[in-house]
């Protein structure tokens, strides 16, 4: 395959992307996650169709404070992209979080939408 087929996104969009995940809502879900994402958390782990996983987005303000840095980033094919990093945020009731978190992306017609998105808590150290 010609390396001119590749389809790129830049950091900066991926962030945003991430971003809009943590802090939007339902419809952003909708909008943003492709048609099935495997998610893995502490307390489940599934394929989940995109209604599903819009619903898990019905809390407004879930997150603020939210710091992302990024530790790694491939792109193992001309249309997937899977990125890793650190996030640091503050749960509505104030309590702190902090996971590692690796999601991918697969690009589609109307852009790119999580396929899969992993987290793993970390103790919440202040950064």
């Amino acid at each position: 395959m010609s390396d001119s087929k590749r389809i790129t996104a830049s950091k900066k969009e991926l962030l945003e992307l991430e971003r809009g995940f943590w802090t939007g809502d339902a419809a952003y879900y909708a909008a943003n996650a492709d048609t099935e994402c495997l998610v893995a958390f502490p307390q489940m782990a599934r394929a989940m169709d995109n209604a599903d996983l819009a619903k898990t987005a019905t809390k407004p303000n879930r997150w603020r404070d939210l710091d992302i840095e990024l530790k790694g980033i491939i792109e193992p094919g001309s249309d997937i992209i899977m990125l890793t990093y650190e996030a640091h945020a503050t749960r509505e009731n104030g309590e702190p979080y902090a996971a590692l978190v690796s999601t991918g992306y697969v690009h589609r017609v109307n852009g790119w939408k999580m396929m899969f998105h992993s987290q793993t808590p970390i103790e919440a150290a202040a950064k």
